[in-house]
């Protein structure tokens, strides 16, 4: 019993800030993630994440990362959908993000008193996240499933000033 409870608390350490968010960045750590989450509960997950997908700020990619264990978990737990597709990508100075479920949907009532900020703490969670970095979100949703949209602006990474003298990537000239 005390090796399952250490197993569960190491677990669960690694999955609050698993160490190859910042040792290999975001996609990784959400490949990382939705394996062992595929593994532990039988929910299929499909990522799409594109292949010039680059590092973010630390904190960025931390957000993001929460978002998506609480979408998951939230398929897991309420959808009765057996898989989710997770789209991440860049768009300029924008991170897009989708959650998609093919589950029973949040009936209308619901999902009007989610988007009054009325119910949900998980929704609630992640509607924080984005707002902290000034980005959107909308929840679709229907009896076919609910497609969860984010869009995050990343500002873009600074260039250090080099022996005093300040320059600007070329695109910003």
């Amino acid at each position: 019993m005390l090796q399952t409870l250490s197993r569960e608390i190491r677990t669960t350490s690694y999955l609050l800030h698993p160490p190859l968010l910042d040792e290999n960045g975001l996609a990784e750590a959400i490949q990382w993630y939705t394996q062992g989450l595929t593994k532990r509960s039988g929910l299929t997950v499909e990522l799409d994440i594109s292949g010039d997908f680059d590092r973010l700020p630390q904190d960025v990619e931390l957000a993001v990362f929460r978002i998506v264990q609480e979408g998951l978990t939230n398929i897991h737990r309420h959808s009765g959908s057996k898989n989710a597709i997770i789209r991440l990508s860049r768009d300029g100075d924008n991170v897009l993000l989708e959650i998609q479920d093919h589950g029973r949907g949040i009936s209308p009532e619901k999902l009007a008193a989610i988007n009054l900020q009325q119910t949900g703490v998980g929704i609630a969670s992640m509607r924080e996240r984005v707002h902290q970095y000034h980005g959107e979100i909308s929840i679709q949703s229907d009896s076919m499933g609910t497609t969860i949209s984010i869009t995050l602006p990343v500002a873009p990474v600074s260039v250090p000033e080099m022996r005093g003298v300040s320059y600007l990537p070329a695109a910003a000239v």
